[in-house]
């Protein structure tokens, strides 16, 4: 049997110009540069018990802004992934609110 058919097209992801490996390390630069920033860290967790949503977006556009690009989910995984505790309980405040 050939193989040489025309294979149906997959849907385009929703970052087209982002693997998923390459969203992944997105999130992890994007963390460790806003863990190298004590006040803004100190301001996003604050936003966080606030308005969680809002904390995420904020890292968002953060991303955006310094060219790299994240989705609210692939912080929320990066988040959960770690180890620091501090880190686990912004998570646990983000997504009480959400």
């Amino acid at each position: 049997m050939s193989t040489s058919s025309p294979q149906p097209s997959a849907a385009p992801s929703p970052t087209p110009s982002a693997s998923p490996d390459g969203s992944a390390a997105n999130a992890a630069t994007l963390y460790e540069r806003i863990s190298a920033d004590t006040e803004l860290t100190q301001s996003l967790f604050r936003q966080a018990l606030q308005d969680p949503a809002g904390a995420l977006d904020r890292i968002v556009a953060l991303g955006q802004q310094l060219g790299l690009p994240v989705s609210r989910e692939e912080v929320k995984a990066h988040v959960a992934s770690l180890e620091d505790p501090a880190s686990k309980q912004w998570l646990l405040k983000a997504r009480g609110g959400l």
